[in-house]
């Protein structure tokens, strides 16, 4: 259900690393849970994050939820297309919806995140 190749965390984040880069999103559960995204505050190009460090806030017909960066890293692009589609986030949380790319800077803060496996089994014990 989850892409094997990204990272989880606790808070419906996931990151794809490629090289230094990584890739940032929310979860098709975060999503799901949210509603209809109308609005995302992105970060500016350059901002230097600390991991579990507050990126932006995603804007939804029944909340307003805080996005939390998976790792340590600076931002070197954000999805300027959700600027007028937020609705990317609802349509292809894992792909098109995309939030943010940064550049990592320390790759071992990856261990402290989760496997698809280990991710889906977390999800699944929220369900209950």
């Amino acid at each position: 259900m989850y892409p094997q190749e990204f990272y989880f965390t606790r808070d419906h984040e996931w990151i794809k690393v490629e090289g230094e880069i990584a890739t940032v999103g929310i979860t098709d559960f975060a999503q799901k849970q949210l509603g209809d995204v109308v609005y995302i505050e992105l970060p500016a190009i350059g901002t230097v994050l600390a991991a579990h460090q507050t990126i932006g806030a995603i804007e939804s017909v029944k909340a307003v939820s805080d996005v939390f960066s998976p790792v340590s890293g600076e931002v070197i692009e954000v999805n300027s297309a959700l600027n007028e589609s937020p609705e990317l986030v609802n349509q292809d949380p894992h792909g098109q919806g995309w939030i943010l790319r940064l550049r990592v800077k320390n790759k071992e803060e990856l261990n402290q995140l989760m496997t698809a496996s280990e991710y889906e089994k977390y999800v699944e014990s929220l369900e209950v």
